[in-house]
């Protein structure tokens, strides 16, 4: 009886990690622990812990009479919408939460774990670092997690929820896996602090400007989901599991769908009759998915094009969409970045592909040119040919130079290419290329300006149409606008079984 007791004891102490002072502390900053986490995160009842008792082995700097159980971080499994999930949550209340030899050990475990049973494994963020108590031992075991989240990448989904402060070598872990999701107000991320940043710049800045959400949501790029909160922030976190398979071995997730009236009449007025007049695709992206299904990833950042998950007749794909209402869609090196992360996580989960094309060309400009748009721009079409899962791609207006090829052309493996009549398909725009093809005429006229207007609306009525590429095959069928949901529906449907193998290699060389 007496060692049934002490059992229990040790559990209900091990719960406290910090104890109640502490707690109070996180509670008062608006932040939740780390078992509360776990509680709004998991199926009731379905979390089973692992490694309770782990205590750190640390003898330095009096570290010997400051063992807690557990060692600031609980770590376990259990279910989320039944399916099986694997979840560390650090403990902010026990060392602030920093990263131990065993603290590491744990989480290691946990992950070799996700990898042997094929499920997902999300980290809960919240913590002061390395401890330095142990010096090289914890960075250690930084190490060993950063190997096994580059071993476990593309094998099975890995999460990252940032829910206090990560910084130094801790930003590596989340930077490797698929997604980060940030807290505004209570967490940031930074490889070096405000205080350091002055040291070595003469740079002042604050925490939240330096590595806050919104400055890593809108303006690195390093988040791709913010939320006001941390409910909230586990609310999406729930919703971004709902789109993906539990590893690269399974089909994407479907839910029940019964097929309804599938015409959608207002695309076929979206389009603006004036060709450079924008227009918001993601009304178009809208129509064509489930109702309420788009779940947009990135929003902030790379304005001018939009990826995300969506249900098309039940079934989860990826989004990537031109945005001609933000920098008339152009591509550019942050977009460019933006959606080959996207596609090479779907092609990795083998999440089919939908594209919508709106893309006038590449930005131009010494800055893209000077930070490398070549290379960016390569790593989107070296994505895009890599992938083989299902893809299709809309040309609802531009397809301009080379970006036509890289939004998934036929040329570089799309296996549908649908056009609205209303597509451009061309080398460039009609205006710049008359002036160039016929030069010798505009300049010999006596009026120039229609001279211009002419050749321009000559070159206009060859190319500026979906129906020479047509012709050739590059697009398999023009549509109607409203069709759309019905001829991608049929088009993922026959695609379903698609098999594609890439030639053997070790693995290729993406220009990063």
């Amino acid at each position: 009886m007496k060692k049934r007791e002490e059992l229990l004891k040790l559990r209900d102490e091990a719960k406290l990690g910090g104890g109640i002072e502490r707690i109070a502390s996180q509670h008062k900053k608006g932040k939740l622990t780390a078992w509360e986490r776990i509680y709004f995160l998991m199926d009731e009842g379905s979390f089973e812990e692992i490694g309770a008792f782990v205590q750190h082995r640390s003898n330095d700097f009096g570290m010997e009479k400051q063992k807690v159980l557990g060692d600031g971080v609980v770590t376990g499994y259990g279910t989320i919408n039944g399916r099986l999930t694997y979840v560390f949550s650090q403990d902010f209340t026990v060392f602030g939460g920093s990263l131990s030899e065993t603290h590491a050990e744990k989480i290691c475990k946990l992950m070799d774990l996700a990898v042997k049973t094929g499920a997902p494994i999300i980290g809960l963020n919240d913590s002061g670092g390395a401890r330095i108590q142990e010096g090289v031992v914890s960075l250690g075991g930084y190490a060993d997690i950063f190997y096994r989240n580059t071993l476990a990448s593309g094998v099975i989904p890995q999460l990252s929820v940032i829910m206090g402060p990560c910084a130094g070598g801790a930003v590596y872990s989340p930077a490797i896996t698929d997604y980060i999701l940030m807290v505004e107000h209570s967490s940031y991320m930074f490889v070096t602090g405000p205080n350091v940043v002055k040291t070595v710049t003469h740079e002042e800045v604050s925490s939240e400007d330096l590595g806050g959400a919104s400055v890593h949501s809108a303006k690195s790029g390093v988040a791709h989901f913010t939320a006001p909160n941390e409910i909230e922030s586990i609310q999406q976190l729930k919703k971004l599991m709902s789109y993906v398979p539990q590893n690269c071995e399974e089909k994407v997730p479907a839910i029940a769908y019964e097929q309804a009236e599938e015409l959608r009449i207002k695309l076929a007025d979206i389009i603006p009759v004036n060709a450079n007049q924008p227009y918001d695709i993601r009304e178009v992206i809208t129509e064509v998915a489930d109702e309420e299904s788009f779940f947009e990833v990135h929003k902030n950042f790379a304005e001018n094009i939009v990826v995300g998950f969506a249900r098309l007749a039940g079934k989860s794909i990826g989004i990537v969409a031109n945005q001609p209402a933000f920098l008339a869609g152009v591509l550019d090196i942050r977009s460019s970045q933006k959606a080959a992360r996207f596609v090479r996580f779907c092609d990795c989960f083998n999440i089919p592909l939908l594209v919508f094309e709106d893309v006038p060309g590449f930005l131009p400009g010494t800055d893209q040119e000077w930070n490398a748009i070549i290379t960016n721009g390569a790593k989107l079409l070296y994505a895009f040919c890599e992938a083989t899962v299902p893809r299709i791609t809309v040309i609802t207006r531009k397809a301009y130079g080379g970006a036509y090829d890289v939004m998934n052309s036929k040329h570089i493996g799309a296996d549908m290419n649908f056009a609205w009549p209303t597509a451009e398909i061309a080398v460039m725009g009609a205006k710049g290329a008359a002036e160039i093809i016929f030069k010798r005429e505009i300049d010999k006229a006596d009026d120039r300006t229609a001279a211009v207007a002419a050749k321009e609306a000559e070159y206009a009525g060859m190319f500026a149409n979906p129906y020479r590429a047509a012709e050739r095959g590059f697009i398999d069928e023009v549509i109607l606008p409203e069709e759309t949901r019905i001829k991608l529906i049929k088009a993922f449907k026959m695609l379903e079984n698609k098999v594609a193998n890439l030639p053997r290699k070790k693995h290729g060389n993406i220009p990063l």
